[in-house]
């Protein structure tokens, strides 16, 4: 036993040498900063020893960061229904006297808690759009106390990215990373608001546990990074930092079973926020590629049945006439292997890059064809109806409640639509909405508004253009094959 234990100490006494040695390799990385960013002490400039320095390193990037978190906090008005319990009961009368034959209206103040960071020293700062949608109010906090209320530049629903701008000039932005270049294993901090404004600039440590996560269930275009580090409801919108203090993602979300930190946490990589960002900036609208393909992931039995070496690359299942792709010359029953001599691995993998990729541009798709591969140019397209998904304020989207977009080959597959039929598909709706009150859901084919025949988003838009809070509103819907019809109050 006495052995045992001297044996075990002498392993425990080697620990501390060895933690600090595999450290040392870990943190000794250099970063190469890029052209007009705000220079940012690296945690690469100091050697590590020791676990006090290891702390000493923490601290630093800590006290980095933490000026340039912000906490949001939103308002918005809910008007309710007051309903009286005891109804027209003669007894209550004879007391209290006739009672209301309508409900009373009462407003009640709804609040929410989120976190961003800012990325520039002009006020723009960078949050998830679940966190700002559909506020009546958005006000920041900054790590100084100073508190701004906050306009939506823009925000896309479809990669859960919002951007907000405050009146200030002299902020503290972070310096941008490259979530590309992130390891598995790489130790990453998160900092934000969990729970509370009493708790805003919280940091939590710890490491990526995989990257490139999609089907997650939490937007349209996934590539989560995954982490360990603690991420809880208020964290949504705040940075995702690596060992430089570089804002590599933006904390969005957790896999939980109870509402709390579990282990498991998702963030948008920053090049992808970025890139919506840039788009919502300059364009005022997210502006996303489009090649004009139904795709599916190849499984074993697909690669089999078409005689694949292995299990590689996607299937297109159809081509969109007059598409990019369908002028290009691709075909229903390509496997498309690569894209611009990367590796596809994956439907969301090659959807994410076309959409992150501008309209215009040239791209090289490498396919297998009849046991043969190929390469074939395709110049992108822009993604049809999709710039209505990201606006700001005070959008027909806002009044109606819910998202909405053109019927495509894609979303008639994610919905279970008959790709034949004409209309607007809602994307996603708001569930104390008016119109979630009067029966619309997502998934739902949108025929007619007003009983003016749509086919489009564009011709949706038309048929309601000009109305206002509290105008009625008809839809004619199909769901499932069957028709009816539905009407609220904006």
């Amino acid at each position: 036993m006495i052995q045992t234990r001297n044996r075990s100490n002498r392993r425990l006494a080697a620990v501390p040498a060895l933690l600090v040695v595999v450290l040392i390799s870990l943190l000794a990385v250099p970063s190469v900063a890029q052209e007009g960013e705000r220079p940012t002490p690296l945690v690469s400039d100091y050697e590590i020893h020791t676990l006090r320095d290891l702390s000493d390193a923490f601290i630093h990037i800590s006290e980095t960061v933490r000026p340039t978190v912000v906490t949001v906090s939103t308002e918005r008005i809910v008007t309710r229904r007051m309903v009286n319990p005891f109804g027209d009961h003669p007894f209550f009368e004879r007391f209290f006297g006739p009672q209301p034959d309508q409900p009373e209206q009462r407003e009640f103040r709804q609040r929410g808690l989120g976190s961003g960071v800012i990325v520039s020293a002009d006020g723009l700062v960078l949050t998830n759009n679940h966190v700002v949608a559909n506020a009546d109010s958005i006000f920041i906090r900054t790590y100084d106390e100073r508190r701004y209320t906050a306009t939506i530049v823009g925000r896309d629903e479809k990669t859960d990215v919002a951007v907000l701008r405050i009146d200030a000039d002299d902020l503290t932005p972070i310096a941008i990373g490259d979530s590309e270049t992130l390891k598995v294993g790489e130790i990453v901090m998160a900092i934000g608001s969990p729970m509370s404004e009493n708790l805003a600039y919280t940091v939590t440590q710890g490491i990526v546990s995989a990257t490139g996560r999609s089907n997650v269930g939490l937007a349209d275009y996934e590539d989560f990074i995954q982490t360990d580090a603690a991420i809880n409801p208020g964290n949504s919108g705040g940075p995702l930092v690596n060992l430089d203090g570089e804002l590599v993602g933006i904390n969005t979300a957790i896999a939980s079973r109870t509402g709390g930190f579990m282990g498991i946490g998702f963030a948008v990589p920053v090049n992808m926020a970025m890139n919506i960002m840039t788009s919502l900036v300059e364009e005022g609208r997210v502006v996303r590629g489009w090649l004009g393909v139904v795709i599916q992931d190849v499984n074993e039995q697909l690669a089999s049945a078409m005689g694949l070496d292995e299990i590689t690359g996607v299937l297109v299942g159809d081509v969109t006439p007059d598409s990019p792709s369908d002028k290009a010359g691709v075909e229903a029953g390509d496997v498309i292997t690569e894209l611009n001599g990367r590796e596809v691995e994956s439907v969301q993998d090659l959807r994410n890059s076309i959409a992150a990729t501008r309209p215009g541009t040239d791209v090289t798709l490498t396919v297998i064809r009849d046991d043969q591969t190929q390469n074939i140019a395709v110049t992108l397209g822009e993604l049809p109806g999709d710039g209505a998904v990201a606006a700001a304020t005070g959008s027909l989207e806002e009044l109606l409640g819910f998202s909405y977009s053109t019927l495509t080959n894609a979303l008639a597959e994610r919905y279970g639509i008959d790709e034949t039929y004409r209309g607007v598909v809602v994307t996603s709706i708001d569930p104390v909405s008016a119109a979630y009150r009067a029966g619309v859901r997502e998934g739902d084919l949108i025929h007619a508004a007003e009983r003016i025949r749509v086919e489009t988003e564009e011709e949706f838009n038309d048929a309601l253009s000009g109305k206002d809070n509290g105008d009625n509103v008809l839809l004619h819907i199909n769901r499932g094959g069957q028709s009816f019809f539905v009407a609220f109050a904006l």
